[in-house]
């Protein structure tokens, strides 16, 4: 029987691993140069976990998780993101002891059932941040450095900023009375999410999918217009955070993000490219979070961004990403003779951290060199009785075609200067 990856799943192939590997390291080299650290999460949790801090009323937890019941009975669920697996390691391991802000980040996989479509699939990966403990807006305008930072030293171009608020739960609740009596007359012909969500979440109702781009819904109250005077203080305090640093953003009105446990600062960073258009990341503050999850009332924000949607971005601008030189010289074999001194090379360079191929094949000489032009290896060695006697071997620069002589006893000091 042949077996075929699941539908919206994929390998990541030796082709391709490289642009992963530097994104993932950049990201990580960034996140520390702000001061956080990594965290790593289980890949699932008990299920009340997402239903209490994603919300039982986001189409996450409504239709796209994978759940299950395990063999002693308990209802476990694959994350479908990361903020609330990360607030309940904080919470679990005493993290609030630590000084504050506590800064964490993750690359993670994460499972949704969903639609397939171009960037999007079920199990995918995300890269993200959680910060603990700094309720000013100052951090909000922090972790927006960290993308932005991210998004240039990556290459990235024609990107652009988009903030809002969407309150606190005091001015929230005020709000979604007025969302109410706005959406009441038309709630009947709206779609059945939209309805469900009519009574329990109106906000949500700005975000549909199907009814988001209809009048009623374009001409809905703005939040934004309602927001309380401490609101609207750290919204201000925000956006003169990022003119302090240069970041230009738009206020748009109708980012409400996906996810219930969203308060005052939510953000999303868009393509502005022709046949890109699209959300690349996004993120916001849930101060009620650790709270709801069981710990004590503690500030928060983070953001988290889909690796297959940033590379598709990448390689829509063109970012150059440099294939991994992993291996510094091909050794060639000219006789028997010279298989036990290869092998015992290729140990000591490999040890010493310099990458080496020799021929595991049966190969000709004319067949290795080809392989290791092929390959691209930017050094290359041949080793026959001749070198054997007089321990010394010619280095050839695959590059320029110049052929330096070296003892064989210091190739490595040789290959790690270069």
């Amino acid at each position: 029987m042949r077996y075929s990856a699941q539908k919206g799943t994929g390998d990541i192939l030796p082709a391709d691993i490289y642009k992963w590997q530097k994104t993932e390291k950049m990201f990580a080299d960034v996140c520390h140069s702000f001061g956080y650290e990594e965290i790593r999460i289980p890949t699932f949790e008990q299920t009340d976990l997402f239903q209490r801090g994603v919300g039982d009323t986001t189409d996450v937890v409504t239709k796209e998780m994978y759940t299950f019941d395990d063999k002693g009975g308990r209802s476990i669920t694959l994350r479908p993101e990361g903020t609330a697996g990360v607030v309940r390691s904080y919470i679990e391991n005493g993290m609030s002891s630590l000084p504050s802000p506590v800064r964490l980040f993750y690359n993670i996989t994460a499972f949704r059932y969903e639609k397939m479509a171009k960037g999007r699939r079920r199990e995918f990966h995300q890269l993200g941040l959680e910060s603990f403990g700094s309720a000013g807006p100052e951090i909000d305008a922090e972790i927006i450095s960290v993308i932005d930072v991210f998004f240039k030293r990556m290459g990235l171009k024609n990107i652009a900023l988009h903030i809002n608020s969407i309150g606190c739960p005091a001015c929230r609740s005020k709000y979604n009375e007025i969302l109410k009596d706005h959406f009441r007359p038309h709630v009947g012909s709206m779609c059945e999410d939209c309805q469900a969500r009519f009574e329990k979440n109106p906000l949500r109702m700005i975000d549909c999918k199907i009814d988001g781009e209809k009048e009623i819904v374009q001409s809905a109250p703005r939040l934004i217009d309602y927001l309380c005077d401490d609101c609207k203080a750290h919204f201000e305090g925000l956006k003169a955070n990022l003119d302090a640093v240069g970041i230009k953003y738009d206020i748009d009105p109708n980012i409400v993000r996906g996810l219930d446990y969203y308060t005052r600062t939510v953000f999303e960073f868009v393509s502005e490219n022709v046949g890109t258009q699209g959300t690349i990341c996004g993120g916001g503050r849930y101060d009620g979070l650790v709270e709801d999850c069981g710990g004590t009332a503690t500030p928060g924000i983070g953001f988290a961004m889909g690796i297959e949607r940033f590379l598709m971005e990448a390689e829509a601008q063109g970012v150059s990403f440099e294939p991994n030189d992993n291996v510094k010289i091909y050794l060639v074999g000219m006789s028997e003779n010279a298989g036990a001194k290869i092998s015992k090379l290729c140990y000591d360079l490999r040890l010493n951290g310099i990458g080496c191929e020799r021929d595991l094949m049966g190969r000709s000489f004319k067949s290795q060199m080809k392989y290791a032009g092929k390959q691209g290896i930017p050094y290359l060695a041949v080793i026959g009785d001749d070198e054997l006697t007089s321990g010394e071997v010619k280095v050839k620069c695959m590059a320029d075609g110049t052929e330096t002589p070296v003892k064989l006893d210091g190739l490595t000091d040789y290959l790690a200067s270069r």
